[in-house]
């Protein structure tokens, strides 16, 4: 009775830890993709300038943060 119930606690371990491999597979293969979305956006972004306009919590005044970007504007 008692090697019964540990194989059968072994089992469940194992189960557990390959769940939990497959969980860490998905889970990394969202971050790939997270990591490639950000970097051709990043890419895109980029390309041309860039002007943020964030509203200061504190005082209410709108700050401006212009990034400029690698390719000249045209026109």
């Amino acid at each position: 009775m008692k090697q019964r119930d540990e194989e059968d606690l072994t089992k469940e371990k194992e189960l557990s830890l390959e769940r939990i491999e497959r969980q860490l597979d998905v889970l990394d293969r969202r971050l790939d993709s997270i990591d490639s979305i950000v970097t051709a956006l990043g890419e895109r972004v980029m390309k041309q300038p860039l002007t943020l306009a964030i509203t200061c919590p504190s005082c209410g005044r709108i700050i401006e943060i212009n990034v400029m970007g690698t390719q000249r504007q045209r026109g």
